[in-house]
């Protein structure tokens, strides 16, 4: 199919058969498995994993390549044309394997959309641009390291695996990118019931990086607090683990109490 690729869906199409035989191997889809790919594009990834799985679950928006699909994939393919920040994954039930080349233009955005149905997936494998990638991954008091590696970390395990040079795709991007693994927690660090707040006070600690905690925070926790918390007021919102934040949600949560 000659399609050409649209800015506005950020659409860059994998054509590197050895990474697309590397990335199948990484994933290791097997018969069974209730597996959904986020934009198929061309099929770079569809054709194999159909080679293997007894029916695929595809999200698409452009509605040329649904077309495309439809004809080319009509057995064991159900196509969801839609938006995948429209999507309820809640209707495909649920040890759900997501995988797919997200658009880079959404790839955030999408990933907190996925977070909220964390309980019902398995795994999920993803293309994005390797510089997400590694703020994803990032462990504290490193520059890739705030809110995204925060948020993402208290719902998931995560793991760089692959990196893949920008001439793989056609259009080559500006970006190299890389294949990140995500697996939900048992239970995320942060109680359900704290998610608002642990949001609220990432986004205030974040919100002027070269200010101390002490500024950032200083509607939510006193100096008395940040003794008793044992965390020194004057560190930066890059330098506390995810374990700190856990105990600052649960101060100003009882504090309110």
């Amino acid at each position: 199919m000659r399609h050409t690729p649209r800015k506005r869906f950020g659409q860059h199409f994998l054509v590197d058969t050895s990474v697309i035989a590397e990335i199948i191997h990484i994933i290791h889809p097997v018969p069974g498995d209730r597996m959904i790919e986020i934009g198929p594009g061309l099929g770079a990834l569809t054709r194999p994993l159909l080679n293997i799985l007894d029916e695929l679950q595809v999200i698409e928006i452009d509605r040329d390549i649904v077309d495309y699909l439809s004809r080319t994939y009509a057995e064991k393919l159900v196509i969801h044309n839609i938006d995948a920040l429209k999507f309820d994954f809640s209707e495909l039930g649920e040890g759900l394997r997501i995988i797919g080349n997200l658009p880079y233009n959404i790839s955030t955005p999408l990933l907190f959309h996925l977070s909220r149905f964390s309980s019902l997936i398995t795994d999920m494998y993803f293309m994005l641009q390797l510089e997400v990638v590694e703020r994803m991954v990032a462990l504290p008091s490193t520059p890739d390291y705030g809110r995204l590696s925060i948020m993402l970390q208290n719902r998931f395990e995560m793991e760089q695996m692959l990196v893949v040079p920008a001439e793989s795709f056609d259009p080559p991007p500006r970006v190299q990118s890389a294949i990140v693994c995500m697996r939900p927690k048992a239970e995320p660090t942060i109680p359900l019931k704290h998610e608002r707040l642990f949001a609220e006070l990432v986004s205030a600690a974040f919100s002027q990086r070269r200010k101390t905690l002490r500024n950032t925070l200083r509607h939510y926790l006193t100096a008395d607090d940040f003794e008793r918390l044992e965390i020194d007021s004057g560190l930066r919102a890059e330098n506390l683990s995810l374990a700190q934040y856990a105990a600052i949600v649960r101060q100003v949560y009882e504090d309110r109490q």
